[in-house]
């Protein structure tokens, strides 16, 4: 009896099942032989259609997520918020309707994120997106702050547990020589909701058409297209490697050879053979993050996600407003972050061309270094040529160390606990998110648009030095010989 039925058609190798005593090492052994058929399999077809599907559920995670700083005008001009706030954590201010959606992130990433461990990356992802669209809904027809607020928070939590699913899903299907470009193609794809979201809120902010607020439409547009997803998540199998890691070898097993068989009539001859499989790691919990070797990168993520937050959301969500503070109107500010918008999709689209050459950790800290001077010099213009030229700097640094950080944490951990553990140490870039709009809308009102980059730049110089100084590397490895 072999271990793989009719895999040697594939490329698998036959190999006799051992008896007795040693049938307690089967179920590790075929779990390192699902690996390894996964890291061998070549980019066909059938492997970008995974990537894309999966990165279409991304893309309505981000025109949700990064959707506040655009209808953010459109909420003071309706009277619901204020874009300042009275006192440091102020209930009415547009600071309060980040923060919402940032706790309900935390919650969704800390609390939550073991629901794609226990019951499975597909399921989750699809129960997680029907979650946030319901509550976006009942959100965009609310009229006080406290409604807004409270929504937003239950739509965050079903975001968060959404996007730590996304990745630990796409980092178990993607074979390791394809997985930092498979991170990129996916937030090229994501991040092509910023000019989408840019856009309508151009649109419609400004503008009340039947006599519903612009901003409601933006809102009611992004959860309408989100269930398309829904209707193509049935095209996604389960990850091969979970069910592995849950004793389902067999099932694991099933799942790969229908994705071999349409991978190899693609490639138009056998399957390379599975290289050596790299040993698995034990079976893993909770308390194992703290523990060596992943003890250090679980400090080493969560100091990083404390302050790249500050770096990437201080602007992404605050820009419109920033503009505006500098005496630009609503409309021409909307319109230029419009434009800044066109170039998401460029950061992760370039990174494609060395995702798969350089350490994620180099790539992070050069790119922190420049978010560092394209702030600071924003800071100091006020022509429209230079706002937009240092407006698309910052976003192509920002969007290329989502991409890297992404395809890195998800590295860093095995199987067995990859989506809480990605969950826990992600969730504390919610919770600083949560605090740092406070810290953020209380520094325009006392320093400026000045002092606001001025504290982004203090919290990037430490996210170069975190990941420099501690960060191991993962370039060109399986995830079973980095988590081993």
């Amino acid at each position: 009896m072999a271990i793989f039925e009719g895999a040697s058609r594939l490329g698998a190798t036959d190999r006799a099942l051992p008896t007795g005593a040693d049938v307690d090492a089967i179920a590790p052994a075929r779990t390192q032989e699902i690996a390894a058929r996964l890291d061998r399999l070549p980019a066909t077809r059938a492997v970008w259609k995974l990537i894309v599907l999966l990165s279409l559920g991304f893309f309505f995670e981000l025109y949700d997520l990064l959707y506040t700083g655009y209808v953010a005008p459109g909420l003071v001009k309706s009277g619901i918020l204020t874009p300042t706030t009275s006192g440091l954590f102020g209930t009415s201010g547009v600071a309060t309707f980040i923060a919402a959606l940032f706790a309900g992130l935390f919650l969704g990433t800390s609390a939550c994120g073991f629901l794609a461990d226990r019951f499975g990356r597909r399921a989750i992802f699809t129960w997680s997106l029907l979650w946030y669209v319901a509550a976006n809904t009942v959100m965009a027809f609310q009229d006080t702050a406290s409604g807004l607020n409270l929504w937003r928070f239950i739509s965050g939590m079903g975001i968060g547990v959404e996007l730590v699913t996304i990745g630990t899903y796409l980092s178990e299907l993607t074979p390791k020589h394809l997985r930092g470009r498979a991170f990129a193609i996916c937030q090229t794809i994501g991040f092509s909701a910023v000019p989408v979201v840019a856009f309508l809120s151009y649109l419609f902010v400004p503008r009340a058409p039947f006599g519903l607020d612009g901003w409601r439409w933006v809102v009611l547009l992004g959860g309408v297209s989100a269930l398309f997803v829904w209707y193509f998540r049935r095209n996604l199998p389960e990850s091969p490697r979970w069910l592995a890691s849950k004793g389902r070898v067999d099932e694991a097993s099933d799942v790969l050879a229908q994705l071999e068989r349409r991978i190899e009539r693609q490639y138009g001859k056998p399957l390379p053979q599975p290289g050596p499989s790299d040993p698995a790691p034990r079976k893993a919990g909770f308390a194992d993050m703290w523990k060596p070797p992943y003890r250090q990168r679980t400090i080493m993520l969560i100091i990083f996600h404390i302050f790249q937050t500050v770096g990437f959301y201080g602007f992404a969500n605050w820009v419109p407003t920033l503009l505006i503070k500098q005496g630009i109107t609503v409309t021409h500010s909307l319109l230029y972050t419009t434009v800044i918008g066109l170039a998401a999709p460029l950061g992760p689209l370039i990174g494609y061309l060395f995702a798969d050459r350089f350490e994620r950790k180099q790539v992070i800290v050069w790119m922190a270094a420049l978010n560092i001077v394209a702030g600071l010099v924003f800071s100091q213009v006020s022509a429209a040529a230079a706002i937009i030229a240092l407006g698309v700097l910052l976003t192509l640094a920002g969007n290329i160390i989502s991409f890297t950080f992404h395809t890195y944490q998800q590295e860093l951990y095995p199987t067995a606990i990859r989506a809480r553990a990605v969950g826990f140490v992600y969730s504390w870039s919610r919770l600083s998110a949560v605090f740092s709009s406070f810290v953020i809308a209380f520094t325009l009102r006392g320093f400026g648009v000045t002092g606001v980059f001025v504290f982004i730049a203090g919290a990037m110089l430490l996210v170069m030095l975190v990941i420099g100084l501690m960060g191991p590397r993962t370039l060109g490895r399986s995830l079973e010989s980095i988590s081993h």
